[in-house]
């Protein structure tokens, strides 16, 4: 590389990767493979539209990516062409629920989202967001006593609100959602019922947790399904959307371009797409799309399966070992690749913790923990995640080693940089 100010930031950050623990559960380790399809010739076309139905010429080939695509992120989550559309367009997670919303919410309704401060998101609603500007946000919260969602409650404030939109899917909660009793109550409001599954689409596509798509039975859950591809997905940051194909429903649906399309059967990708574009976006990222491709494939494989299910593995004997070392863990624990941790007990805030442990290699963040009685720069907790140690090849041993080192640093106020170099020296990126 010519520029060797770039360059020797590459190598920092190349190296700073390779020597920290990264328990921060929205990051993660992409493929050589995604690396060279986000880093390829992609990035110079200019694609406005969509497949063969472009505003510039020379889009052969970005035409059969976006189509193959798409074709890999259906077949990723099992699903079929004639039930669910799918848009590969959006630049990242927030434009893309912020299209969802343009689709489907008439500008000033209602939309409910579990509250940030709880473990949703900004997007779904918070205050500071463009989304409670444009919409009125009606947020629920988890329950104070088990930190979990309460389902009789969401109801209750759903029959009283009568939102257009429920999300569900957050960036801080441990626990399994249950899609289905979300369901019910979107058809007593007559909801659209939207899941952001950014944080576990990985674990949905390994088999390791339940799919927003389909129940048991068969029968179509959610309507709408964003996910981010560079969490548990293991690609590249991007956002994409899945919307049912047919929807039928008394109410009225807004495109973005403000026409209106009366009651009936309703193809909701048809929907998104316009919202993407023209609605939000001009031309996509096609060496985005290229790398979410090839993600997308690499998701779909057998081995994939494994490497989700010692994710959950995993984050549970970190858990444990640190219940054992004497931490109170959000809603008790983790059934997911989530662990949200309150060390105020332990005579520490959460932006303290984070400093700490970064000092010592370990990369986590602070984050708020339910009803947290402290400003959101400095809270009560820190978050983190086992998929970037699971995809270096670390398994519970190694997660009990994490443990103890985290333990040295916040209760025992121990040095451990040289332990946690030589831990990661075992387990080296595949990056140069």
């Amino acid at each position: 590389m010519n520029d060797k100010e770039i360059e020797n930031l590459i190598k920092a950050e190349t190296k700073r990767q390779n020597e920290t623990i990264n328990l921060i559960p929205s990051e993660n380790f992409v493929s050589r493979d995604v690396l060279e399809a986000l880093g390829s010739v992609f990035t110079n076309k200019y694609a406005e539209g969509y497949s063969k139905m472009r505003y510039y010429g020379g889009n052969e080939f970005v035409d059969k990516l976006e189509i193959l695509t798409k074709e890999r992120s259906l077949r990723a989550f099992g699903l079929k062409e004639e039930d669910w559309g799918v848009n590969v367009q959006p630049y990242s997670g927030s434009p893309a629920n912020l299209a969802i919303y343009v689709a489907l919410v008439s500008l000033g309704e209602k939309i409910m989202g579990l509250q940030l401060d709880m473990g949703g998101h900004l997007t779904h609603g918070h205050k500071v967001s463009f989304t409670s500007k444009a919409w009125i946000s009606t947020p629920y919260t988890l329950n104070k006593e088990t930190e979990e969602l309460d389902y009789e409650d969401i109801r209750r404030l759903a029959v009283e609100n009568k939102p257009k939109i429920i999300v569900a899917g957050y960036t801080a909660y441990p626990k399994i959602i249950d899609f289905e009793k979300f369901r019910k109550i979107c058809d007593e409001v007559g909801a659209y019922l939207m899941v952001d599954m950014s944080h576990f689409a990985g674990l949905v596509a390994g088999g390791v947790y339940p799919s927003p798509f389909s129940a048991k039975g068969g029968q179509a859950i959610a309507d709408v399904v964003m996910t981010t591809a560079h969490k548990t997905l293991r690609g590249p940051r991007a956002g994409v959307i899945f919307a049912k194909r047919k929807y039928v429903s008394g109410i009225r649906y807004q495109v973005s371009g403000g026409e209106n399309l009366e009651k009936g059967e309703v193809d909701l990708g048809k929907l998104i797409d316009k919202a993407v574009f023209p609605g939000l976006q001009g031309g996509p990222h096609a060496n985005q799309i290229a790398a979410i491709g090839v993600a997308m494939e690499e998701a779909a494989q057998p081995e994939f399966k494994d490497y989700a299910k010692q994710i959950i593995m995993n984050a549970k004997t970190l858990a444990d070992e640190l219940k054992n070392f004497g931490f109170r863990l959000v809603a008790g624990g983790t059934e997911t690749h989530l662990i949200l941790v309150d060390v105020v007990p332990k005579g520490i805030s959460g932006a303290e913790a984070s400093d700490q442990l970064e000092k010592n290699g370990i990369i986590v963040n602070k984050n708020t923990i339910p009803y947290d009685a402290r400003k959101p720069m400095d809270p009560s907790g820190i978050r983190m995640g086992t998929p970037a140690l699971t995809t270096r090849g670390m398994k519970e041993g190694e997660m009990k080693q994490v443990a103890k080192l985290i333990a040295d640093v916040l209760l025992d106020k121990k040095g451990v940089v040289s332990e946690v170099r030589s831990l990661c020296a075992k387990f080296p990126l595949d990056y140069k």
